[in-house]
């Protein structure tokens, strides 16, 4: 009986290192800093801006494409984005972001991040719009 306890405390560890291991490689979130220097760097992951239209055209992180939160689920299949590359997801304050994110972790993608402040705090640093 005290083997099997064991057996079970072992498997439940090893359960848990996996997990903090892909959560590992992948923050949940980037800071606007990070972000300007991949940027910059020629390295930037995708950049999802959820916001409408008019807020995109009022101007944008530079290489974002722009799909309303709304559209999203509708629009997902002509993104040509694949599961497994690395999105950034922001809206004006953080709301529609959250919505878009679980659409697209629910649609299977995994390396999903949201961008710290969004598009309220990458103005008030002075980073660069287009």
């Amino acid at each position: 009986m005290r083997f099997l306890g064991a057996v079970a405390h072992v498997l439940v560890l090893a359960l848990l290192a996996c997990g903090s291991e892909s959560a590992a490689q992948v923050p949940a979130s980037i800071e606007p800093s990070e972000l300007a220097a991949r940027i910059a760097s020629g390295s930037a992951p995708r950049i999802l801006d959820v916001r409408t239209p008019g807020e995109f055209a009022a101007g944008h992180i530079p290489g974002a494409i722009n799909v309303p939160h709304d559209e999203l689920g509708d629009r997902l299949s002509s993104l040509d984005l694949a599961p497994t590359e690395e999105i950034v997801v922001h809206c004006e304050r953080g709301g529609r972001a959250a919505a878009a994110e679980s659409i697209l972790r629910s649609a299977g993608y995994t390396r999903v991040r949201d961008l710290d402040g969004h598009m309220q705090a990458w103005r008030s640093q002075g980073r660069p719009v287009e």
